[in-house]
């Protein structure tokens, strides 16, 4: 099969890797000394499942792309999905397929705004990963796996071909019974925890056990579950109590990726996590006051790694 990943780091570059490694023909869009590594030395991952170096082929450019792909893989941060979809346009036939795997809770509507209803699928993974250096992602924590479907939950013939191509790769995958669910579920998690890591600047471990910060957390996780029922996605309490526990769970010096970013000066994905709750609560009229604070307080910093303070 013919694949596209836009985006070469933790789980662009994982996945992609692994899609390599099983035989089909992956096409890398990277960028500087990330990409010439690639070239220059192929794609070397390291993970606690096996260490494999593949050889693919690796561009910054979609216009090298001479033959229309079976499937993208979208592997960039969520506020640059509709620029990456844009450039998408030139190279989508009506038979490719596009899947998403950012966190966020939109990242379909965002493709659905510029590329037809026919290319788009919905996904979301589980990893823990990151980009050790040039040429190298580390896979440290968590089975890699990938839930993906139609955006109608429908078990189609193109769905099962891509359950086929993952199960061929050899990595953890599931075409899911509610697609919206199970990314509200995801958003529910990273969103609980990548503000009070980004406010709280430390590991994990250092704040899961404090009452009054999971009390925050807790807080949190309720105003989400508030917008999704308001959106018609069935979250519940329970699902709470188990994104508390995952978090609490979670190895002692774990960081979330929003976190990361917004320490080492980066653009993040505040907007897309906690500004969403607190955008969705302005349209829906929820008051959440808890991701307002997280997010105005982190705002000033985003907006400095942005250029825009």
């Amino acid at each position: 099969m013919n694949i596209v990943v836009i985006g070469a780091g933790g789980v662009g570059g994982y996945f992609g890797a692994k899609l390599a490694k099983s035989g089909n023909n992956v096409t890398f869009i990277a960028r500087g000394k990330h990409l010439k590594a690639i070239q220059k030395n192929g794609l070397q991952i390291k993970s606690i499942y096996g260490d494999f170096t593949v050889f693919p082929n690796a561009t910054d450019s979609l216009k090298e792309i001479t033959i229309k792909p079976d499937l993208v893989v979208l592997g960039v941060k969520s506020w640059q999905i509709i620029e990456v979809a844009q450039q998408l346009k030139s190279i989508v036939s009506k038979n490719t397929l596009v899947l998403p795997l950012q966190n966020g809770a939109d990242n379909a509507d965002k493709l659905l705004t510029v590329l037809n209803t026919e290319n788009v699928l919905a996904g979301l993974c589980r990893i823990v990963s990151k980009i050790e250096a040039p040429g190298i992602i580390n896979h440290f924590a968590f089975e890699p796996e990938i839930i993906f479907g139609e955006l109608n939950n429908e078990k189609s013939s193109r769905i099962k071909t891509i359950k086929k191509l993952f199960d061929a790769a050899d990595f953890k995958n599931k075409i899911s019974e509610n697609i919206q669910l199970d990314i509200w579920k995801k958003f529910l998690f990273i969103t609980t925890y990548s503000g009070i890591g980004a406010l709280t600047r430390t590991v994990v471990g250092l704040f899961k056990k404090d009452s009054f910060i999971q009390n925050v957390m807790l807080k949190t996780a309720n105003e989400i579950v508030q917008i999704a029922q308001k959106k018609g996605i069935s979250l519940t309490q329970e699902d709470v109590s188990k994104t508390m526990s995952v978090i609490n769970a979670l190895d002692y010096n774990t960081t979330a990726s929003m976190q990361r970013d917004i320490m080492e000066g980066k653009p993040s994905e505040l907007e897309n996590f906690n500004g969403y709750i607190v955008k969705q609560g302005e349209i829906l009229d929820i008051k959440t006051p808890i991701n307002s604070f997280i997010y105005h307080t982190l705002l000033p910093q985003e907006k400095m790694a942005r250029n825009l303070s």
